[in-house]
């Protein structure tokens, strides 16, 4: 379960950071190379988080140009970048909206797609966005295959992640319906960071309620 068109997770990382700054911060758009390393590189809204340099952000971009997914602007005395994803992958607006979204934060739900999709574009309802993932999932042989997967249910979890296939198969991806006694390290690991950020942000919430009700912070 795969696609023809496959890219390095530093490859993904460079796209979705030139695919979600087009439609959050238009007015810095196209990127220069060091823009684009910076966004890259960010903290917020990343999973994993990662520390590239300039020369890896370069390559890649040289990488992507080759396969007609990142473009280079003329003009100005600063080169700077553009993406080509909805063409270069062959999808409609809303399933590259999605695909880049987990390039950038890794397996999501349905739901929290279309919440981390508010700033690139508005889907009516959850409905909507797992049609366009089904549509990603079911993609025909001849058009390069499945680009999506939707992993199975986690223990405790009310709701099933979807994760990309752009960077090939996953040790999580073990298929639709399908239970596993023992998750994989890959589904392991990005359970234990979902944990530990739902975690922070608790925290976070409960020392805000302690200040305004003027209580002691907890230990």
């Amino acid at each position: 379960m795969t696609t023809s068109l496959l890219i390095t997770p530093i490859e993904a990382r460079v796209l979705a950071t030139l695919m979600e700054k087009a439609r959050t911060v238009p007015d810095s758009y196209p990127l220069t190379l060091n823009s684009l390393l910076l966004g890259c590189n960010q903290k917020s809204s990343r999973d994993p988080t990662m520390e590239l340099t300039e020369t890896d952000v370069s390559a890649a971009v040289d990488t992507l140009r080759e396969r007609g997914l990142v473009n280079e602007t003329a003009g100005g005395r600063t080169v700077r970048f553009t993406h080509n994803a909805q063409r270069g992958l062959g999808v409609p607006d809303q399933a590259s909206v999605l695909l880049g979204l987990l390039m950038l934060r890794g397996p999501q739900t349905a739901a929290e797609l279309r919440l981390n999709a508010e700033r690139w574009y508005r889907f009516a309802d959850t409905s909507s966005v797992e049609a366009f993932l089904d549509e990603l999932q079911e993609r025909a042989p001849e058009k390069g295959g499945p680009m999506v997967v939707k992993l199975d249910r986690a223990p405790g979890a009310r709701e099933q992640r979807w994760a990309h296939l752009l960077c090939g198969p996953l040790d999580a991806s073990v298929g639709v319906g399908r239970s596993s006694n023992k998750a994989p390290a890959g589904e392991l690991g990005a359970r234990v960071a979902h944990l530990e950020s739902e975690v922070a942000g608790l925290r976070a919430t409960v020392e805000r309620l302690c200040a305004e009700l003027g209580l002691a912070q907890p230990d």
